[in-house]
């Protein structure tokens, strides 16, 4: 099993629209959407993304340090219940699960400390390592050859359907589904690649 960490196993309360209105007001929006098309490098371990959120702060005259501003929107991450106990159900059923998220180098750190993913997870695949995202096939080649097994041995779970299309392209199994849609639509989808857990 390879899950996707945001919309899956994580949300972030409120979204990261209402998260950033204390500073940005309306133009949170455009602000957020334009910072993840120019963060990609960053998701790629290209740069780093402290400097990147500097300038895109600097560009709309926002006056808030980037270490304080990160804290308060990209590590307010609550954890799904119902996910990381399928999780743990999945491990204690004898599947090897695994963590397949895009993430940049400071956010990646605080997932593997302070979410404790690095306990949770058999491995996990980080984007910024693994120098790919997930809309590109090395991402999931190299995910693949990080866990150790072919690719058709590999379920993989995401709330962005491109991304999962983009794994069934090199051979994954890819399930979509979002934490909202609940726990027994995703038991449902497992089982019919043939993942079966107690619930």
């Amino acid at each position: 099993m390879l899950l996707d960490a945001d919309g899956v196993l994580q949300d972030l309360p409120g979204g990261w629209f209402d998260r950033l209105r204390p500073w940005l007001g309306d133009r949170a929006e455009a602000f957020i959407e334009e910072s993840w098309v120019a963060e990609v490098p960053t998701l790629r371990g290209e740069g780093d993304f402290f400097d990147h959120l500097e300038r895109h702060l600097a560009a709309y005259g926002v006056d808030v340090g980037v270490e304080e501003l990160f804290a308060a929107v990209w590590t307010s991450i609550e954890l799904v219940p119902s996910s990381i106990d399928l999780v743990h159900r999945l491990r204690a059923a004898g599947y090897g699960v695994h963590l397949g998220t895009n993430q940049e180098r400071h956010r990646a750190t605080y997932m593997r400390t302070e979410l404790g993913y690095d306990e949770l997870f058999d491995v996990s695949c980080y984007s910024w390592e693994l120098g790919a995202v997930k809309t590109e096939p090395a991402y999931f080649k190299q995910a693949v050859a990080l866990i150790g097994c072919a690719p058709g041995e590999v379920v993989f779970v995401d709330d962005r359907l491109d991304n999962v299309e983009t794994a069934r392209s090199v051979g994954l199994g890819g399930v979509h589904w979002t934490f909202t849609d609940g726990i027994d639509v995703l038991h449902s989808r497992l089982a019919e690649h043939g993942v079966i857990v107690d619930r």
